[in-house]
């Protein structure tokens, strides 16, 4: 709630000339009042002519057309601050999910994250297209209507002012069940969207192992869920319409019983002003009722915001980046001191990190499974931010260096590199930040050794592939992720585990386009299998993240016990 007030503040243009418009919006419903009792009245009691009217009925259509055209600039300027504050929340959302540590950032469903930031948002709507004009057309016509009517005929506006506080009373209750009703529907809603893209992403491995019916009853148990949390939400709409359409009906039945006593049995109130109490009474209970229809509408909005507030509260540690340049193809000193990583109290921490990188030096990061490679790799990427110690590049602090020119020195090749649904040719050529002939395209691939598995296919370069790489092996899109490399042409390349789950015949390829890479390039990677790194410049052994030794293969096997053992583990066939 306190994020819309805040959203909304910054909006304070809009909201001037919304309270603009409903000034305007009652004076025209003030004079349509008027303008449409004195027809009647001269009409019908006094024997005008039609023609003698006709300048007050040109008049009374004039103000039933400003009367619609404030009401649609009103409409109108509400669905532009929404427009204004969903595009800013989606941003801020895609920000947190950029921004934030690289294990947040795998955390949870995709699909949840979607239905955040698509369905969640758009949630938020109605506050601001309908709820806040409404909120400013209640709070200024009602009064402007109750002064003319005091004015008019003062026993009604007793009536009014006796009757009307019902309606926003009635709100209040109804909307606070609204809002934990909505926050309820929008939690089912995100946990269908996720159950739902998980099963599709996952659907040829559930058929693998039979169980795909599970799975279905699972995503059939999510949409009911769904569907009951969004009739539970209606319910208390369509309650809330009853309501609302109640006691307005019996509050305008109480004064035009008060107008037709007044009127036949004392006749101490004229026809002008006992129809012009029947016309302005309905007009101020619409726009209270608008009001409570809009509350309920605005509660809904008021629990996707608390959902929102809550997502962007759990965002974890960002990277802040610098203004500084780092040269391109230059590369550089990297320096850890007493460097160190967690992901947060009671879990794994990556501690007191003490190392220098020169430039161009292949450097292996090995160590047991959970002993901190990956994350040590993140570190260095920048993809998660330190959370004691520093990270310096050619001796400036890496928060100084902008985000820009630092990833565009860096490649990082995982496991399992990320491909595009497109072309081959599309996806090499996403390494590159310029534009890119196809004589480059091919030369990367060759480079990277899949330009003969590219040749062979019938539509070569241009054979499109599927989405994550379907279609590919894992050896296929680790070499596309080389020639992405071999383009961008970085100063520092990083490899989590590139050959893990390769054959010998691949692995050799890889490891003869790391070795080319090399020749430009500081080379930091991730080793599963301890014979390819036996060449490394400098080797980092992890346990329990702390680096326990470091240095060539050579001076580790003279002074360091757990290498030696976990090298005599390896040559005897064992993997680590």
């Amino acid at each position: 709630m306190n994020k819309l007030k805040e959203m909304m503040m910054e909006q304070k243009s809009k909201l001037v000339l919304l309270i603009i418009l409903a000034i305007l919006s009652g004076l025209a419903i003030i004079g349509q009042g008027y303008l449409f009792v004195i027809i009647v009245d001269r009409i019908f009691l006094k024997g005008y002519s039609f023609t003698e009217i006709m300048p007050i009925a040109v008049g009374l259509l004039a103000v039933l057309l400003t009367r619609t055209l404030f009401n649609f600039l009103s409409g109108r300027t509400g669905i532009k601050m929404a427009s204004t504050v969903k595009g800013k929340l989606r941003k801020t959302l895609l920000n947190k999910f950029s921004n934030n540590p690289l294990q947040a950032s795998l955390e949870g469903q995709s699909g949840q994250k979607v239905s955040i930031m698509m369905d969640t948002v758009d949630e938020i709507d109605s506050y601001f297209s309908s709820y806040i004009p409404q909120v400013i057309q209640s709070s200024i016509i009602p009064i402007m209507l109750l002064a003319v009517i005091f004015m008019e005929h003062w026993t009604t506006g007793v009536i009014i002012l006796i009757t009307a506080p019902f309606i926003p009373i009635f709100m209040m209750i109804i909307g606070f069940n609204t809002k934990d009703k909505s926050e309820e529907q929008l939690d089912k809603m995100a946990a269908f969207s996720g159950t739902f893209l998980d099963t599709l992403q996952g659907l040829t491995t559930l058929k693998l192992f039979g169980r795909s019916e599970q799975q279905k009853e699972k995503i059939k148990k999510s949409s009911l869920d769904f569907r009951d949390a969004t009739m539970e939400v209606l319910k208390v709409a369509f309650s809330n319409s009853l309501a609302l359409e109640f006691i307005s009906m019996l509050s305008i039945g109480l004064v035009a019983l008060e107008v037709a006593i007044r009127m036949i049995i004392f006749q101490d109130v004229t026809f002008f002003t006992g129809f012009l109490m029947l016309i302005l009474a309905p007009e101020f209970y619409t726009k209270l009722k608008d009001l409570g229809s809009a509350f309920h509408t605005g509660r809904t909005s008021m629990g996707a915001a608390k959902k929102l507030e809550d997502e962007l509260a759990e965002m974890g540690q960002t990277i802040e980046w610098g203004e500084e340049e780092l040269p391109h193809q230059e590369a550089p000193v990297i320096e850890l001191n007493h460097a160190g990583f967690s992901y947060g109290s009671d879990t794994f921490s990556l501690k007191d990190i003490n190392l220098m990188i020169q430039p161009y030096e292949q450097v292996a990061i090995i160590g047991k499974t959970g002993s901190g490679k990956s994350t040590l790799l993140n570190m260095i990427a920048g993809l998660v931010a330190l959370t004691e110690g520093e990270l310096k590049i050619n001796g400036k602090l890496r928060p100084q260096l902008s985000e820009k020119s630092w990833f565009d020195n860096l490649s990082y090749i995982s496991q399992d590199p990320y491909l595009f649904s497109g072309t081959i040719a599309d996806n090499i050529a996403i390494g590159s930040k310029e534009r890119t002939s196809r004589e480059e395209i091919i030369n990367a691939a060759k480079k990277a050794g899949i330009a003969t598995l590219i040749d062979s296919l019938e539509k070569g370069y241009d054979t499109p592939i599927g989405e994550a790489g379907r279609g590919l092996s894992g050896g296929e899109k680790q070499r596309i992720a080389i020639a992405r490399a071999f383009l961008t042409r970085p100063s520092i390349i990083l490899f989590d585990e590139p050959t893990t789950g390769l054959d010998l015949q691949t692995e050799q390829i890889l490891q003869t386009s790391i070795k080319e890479l090399g020749k430009h390039s500081t080379i930091i990677t991730v080793a599963h299998r301890l014979h390819t790194i036996k060449n490394a410049d400098k080797i980092l052994l992890l346990d329990d993240g702390k680096l326990i030794a470091k240095g060539p293969h050579a001076d580790l096997l003279k002074t360091s016990e757990t290498y030696r053992n976990m090298v005599n583990v390896q040559q005897g066939g064992a993997a680590l």
